[in-house]
């Protein structure tokens, strides 16, 4: 019984450590992080519920990054309308070059301890080199932050970064506005991912240039280049 006891124990306080550690986080820069639980994100903004059971919003310009559910959103500026402004990415590769993501499955995200009665909205896009599409987000209207927040389910749109070779680029590989962009998708990667033949051959031979297949060929080129 006393074997039993102890074993419960050691598994309790286990199961307690694995919630802490699995609590999100929201990085305001290097060293400087707070925990709690991530409620929504509409990319430009992200909501977090602290311990107390207070509810912060914090602007994309303002934060470095956040952890949500295990994935990294990473804050970056990207030209929209004209205007730099600073977006949440989701990082789903890094390396040599990192590849990020706008889009998929989220939840809205409503400004804290307000009641909007119109619907905003914001798209990105038209300004990464001036590759047209976009994607958009609609912020539903007359919910609080602690009310549950309406799943939305939208494109999803690639950037593709290299250090050193300028502003993030825009990779179209879903909806509408990807239709007829296979080739530009290849012009990026081949732009980015430079001094492997049998990698550019590869792009170049691709019928198909879907999430998958970039975010393949972006593993293979940062595994190549990780050995030099």
């Amino acid at each position: 019984m006393k074997l039993a006891g102890t074993f419960i124990a050691v598994l309790a306080l286990a199961l307690s450590a694995f919630t802490a550690i699995a609590q999100d986080i929201v990085v305001i820069k290097e060293g400087d992080f707070i925990r709690g639980t991530i409620k929504a994100t509409n990319f430009a903004s992200v909501i977090l519920k602290n311990d107390d059971e207070s509810i912060v919003q914090y602007e994309a310009k303002n934060i470095k990054e956040f952890v949500w559910n295990g994935e990294t959103y990473v804050s970056k500026p990207i030209l929209i309308n004209k205007r730099m402004e600073f977006r949440f990415f989701r990082l789903l590769e890094s390396g040599t070059v990192n590849l990020y993501s706008i889009g998929g499955n989220t939840m809205a995200a409503e400004p804290v301890q307000k009641r909007a009665k119109a619907k905003p909205s914001f798209s990105v896009g038209g300004g990464t080199g001036g590759m047209g599409g976009g994607v958009g987000i609609s912020i539903g209207g007359g919910r609080n932050a602690g009310a549950e927040q309406p799943k939305i389910i939208m494109p999803t749109t690639l950037f593709i970064e290299k250090l050193g070779t300028g502003p993030l680029m825009e990779i179209l590989v879903e909806g509408p506005a990807a239709e007829g962009k296979a080739q530009h998708v290849k012009n990026v990667l081949l732009q980015k991912m430079t001094g492997n033949e049998e990698l550019s051959s590869k792009i170049n031979t691709a019928e198909v240039l879907d999430a998958k297949t970039v975010r393949a060929l972006v593993i293979d080129y940062n595994n190549v280049t990780a050995k030099k």
